[in-house]
């Protein structure tokens, strides 16, 4: 008996086949349950940590911005809008929201031009590239506020390294003339200057990533179609470098909006809040008022998403141009 008539046989012996309905899933409903369910354990992980990490912060923080508490930490039970209409009434609140705005523009906007460079130069075969390479990990590395401590320190107007160079450059007459710190405009600057230094490494990286995985025969191309470096930059080079670009902005952006260390380490948000951010201000309201230290936290969550989306919107990240 060929194999033919043996198929034919069992075929026969099964009875006649039904078919089902086009569309309709194979099976008893309990055994669609289980495939249904079967990537479950898989994702459940991921979705028990973000729930707790994520979620349930949020939704807490917002709970609390609508309560009341005693100094020691008591729930006295609702406070409605309260919290919110004390926090907008802060005579303090207009300045440091314009600061945090100029805080996140400068900082960002100069770690990536920085970074620019220092990724194009790190691109380049040099002697000592891979040392360079991996002293520019020590900032990023190392404690943000350990690095703030060295600088507070390098910049005491007695005997600070940066002071003592300054002076021997000739570009303060004593010592303890100047102190970086003790004023609004120098702090604040130096401030952003120390953001800039510690975020460098990290964008530096994510942009040489991107330039590395630029094919050679495209520059090639170029060359024999006669474009000059500036050209081959701007036209070749960026538009290929946005993904990367693009990803290291919007961590800076984050990173730096919810910077607390730096600030807090060199001037503690003085004098008075003339250098606090939103994020340093929410911290200082803690002392005084839980609730509206929540209601901070709520308004600086609504910043962040505003700028994230801002940023988007501008930058077309969605955009199928490339």
């Amino acid at each position: 008996m060929t194999q033919t008539s043996h198929a034919d046989a069992l075929d026969a012996a099964a009875g006649p086949a039904r078919d089902l309905p086009p569309g309709r899933p194979s099976g008893t409903p309990g055994r669609r349950l289980l495939r249904a369910l079967a990537p479950l354990p898989w994702i459940l992980p991921a979705t028990a940590l973000i729930a707790f990490v994520v979620i349930w912060p949020v939704v807490s923080m917002i709970q609390t911005a609508f309560e009341k508490y005693s100094s020691y930490g008591i729930d006295l039970g609702s406070a409605g809008g309260a919290n919110f209409s004390t926090l907008f009434n802060e005579t303090d609140l207009p300045g440091v929201i314009i600061r945090t705005v100029l805080w996140v523009v400068v900082v960002v906007t100069l770690t990536v031009l920085v970074s620019l460079g220092v990724s194009q130069l790190f691109n380049k075969e040099f002697p000592g590239r891979k040392v360079a390479r991996w002293a520019l990990i020590a900032p990023w590395a190392a404690s943000v506020v350990m690095t703030s401590i060295i600088f507070k320190w390098m910049l005491d107007p007695s005997n600070g390294p940066i002071v003592v160079l300054l002076h021997d450059l000739g570009i303060i007459k004593q010592y303890n003339s100047t102190n970086y710190l003790g004023g609004q405009f120098s702090a604040f600057c130096w401030e952003m200057g120390v953001a800039v230094f510690v975020s460098v490494p990290f964008t530096t990286y994510a942009l040489l990533a991107g330039l590395q995985s630029i094919p050679a025969e495209v520059y090639e191309a170029a060359k024999l179609d006669g474009a000059g470096p500036v050209r081959t930059y701007l036209s070749i080079t960026l538009p290929l470098l946005r993904p990367a670009l693009l990803v290291a902005a919007l961590i800076n952006i984050m990173n730096v909006f919810n910077s607390y260390p730096i600030i807090y380490e060199l001037t503690g948000g003085g004098p008075g809040n003339e250098t606090s951010t939103t994020t340093v201000f929410m911290l200082t309201l803690k002392s005084t008022s839980i609730g509206e230290a929540a209601a901070m936290s709520v308004v600086n969550f609504g910043f962040i998403i505003v700028i994230v989306l801002l940023f988007l919107r501008a930058s077309k990240w969605n955009s199928a141009e490339d």
